[in-house]
C-alpha cells in the first residue's frame, strides 16, 4: 500500500483572505501561548496558516516555531479528521509568554 506523499505544497497554505474567516467561526482551542483556530473548508485537503507575532520572539525565534509548526503539519496532515463538509483551514496563532526556567 502506498502511503500518502508528505510533502508541504501551495495548496496547503491558507492564502491571506482566508484568515479572517477562520478567525470569524469561533471555533478554537488554547494551550499555553499557542492557540489553534479551525474551520471546515468544502475543499479535499487541509490548509495552514500561521500568525506570530514580534511578541513572541526575536525573528529566529519565530522563524524556527513556524518550521516547527509546518513540519507537524506536513507530518501528520494526512491523520487530522475530515469533517462531513470538508477538510479544515487551521490557523495557528501565538500570544507572548515568560521564558520557561529550570
Amino acid at each position: 500500500m502506498a502511503s500518502a506523499r508528505k510533502v508541504f505544497r501551495r495548496r496547503h497554505r491558507l492564502p491571506g483572505s482566508g484568515y479572517a474567516p477562520v478567525f470569524d467561526a469561533r471555533l478554537r482551542k488554547s494551550r499555553g501561548p499557542i492557540t489553534v483556530h479551525l474551520r471546515p473548508n468544502g475543499l479535499d485537503t487541509h490548509r495552514l496558516g500561521l500568525s506570530v507575532g514580534r511578541r513572541f520572539g526575536n525573528a529566529v525565534a519565530r522563524g524556527r516555531f513556524k518550521r516547527m509548526i509546518r513540519e507537524v503539519f506536513r507530518l501528520e496532515r494526512a491523520s487530522f479528521p475530515v469533517a462531513s463538509d470538508g477538510a479544515y483551514d487551521i490557523v495557528v496563532t501565538t500570544r507572548a509568554h515568560e521564558d520557561a526556567t529550570l
